[in-house]
This record gives C-alpha cells, sequence and structure tokens, in this order.
C-alpha cells in the first residue's frame, strides 16, 4: 500500500466519521489492525471498544486537534 492509497483510505474514512457523527450513529464496519496515518498496530483493546476504529490513540489525538 502506497501514500496515494493510505491517503485515500484515511479520506473514506473520515468522511464516514464525519457523516456518522452528523447522524448520531458511530462508523460500522471492523477495526483496522494498523493506523491509517502512521502504520503502526492499533492495540487490540482499542479495536473492540471502538469498532471501526482506524487511528492509534497518538494519530487521533492530533486528528482532533487540528479539527479544533
Amino acid at each position: 500500500m502506497d501514500v496515494i492509497d493510505r491517503a485515500n483510505d484515511l479520506s473514506d474514512w473520515l468522511l464516514a466519521k464525519q457523516l456518522a457523527a452528523q447522524t448520531g450513529r458511530r462508523p460500522a464496519g471492523d477495526s483496522r489492525a494498523d493506523c491509517l496515518e502512521c502504520g503502526e498496530s492499533i492495540p487490540e483493546a482499542r479495536r473492540v471498544a471502538l469498532p471501526g476504529v482506524a487511528l492509534c490513540v497518538d494519530c487521533q489525538e492530533l486528528l482532533e486537534k487540528r479539527q479544533r
């Protein structure tokens, strides 16, 4: 998977997350084993707790800071 593929996957995931926030639903689907942004593995506890998670904690925090 190259950088463009990862950017497209991240863009798709962000759109789904924003649409879900507008409708009050959480994005459905399988959680990713690795972060879309940095490629690091996402701990199993996070994947179980947040269905459809695609970012590790660090990248999620950075994303939320950028969106403010």
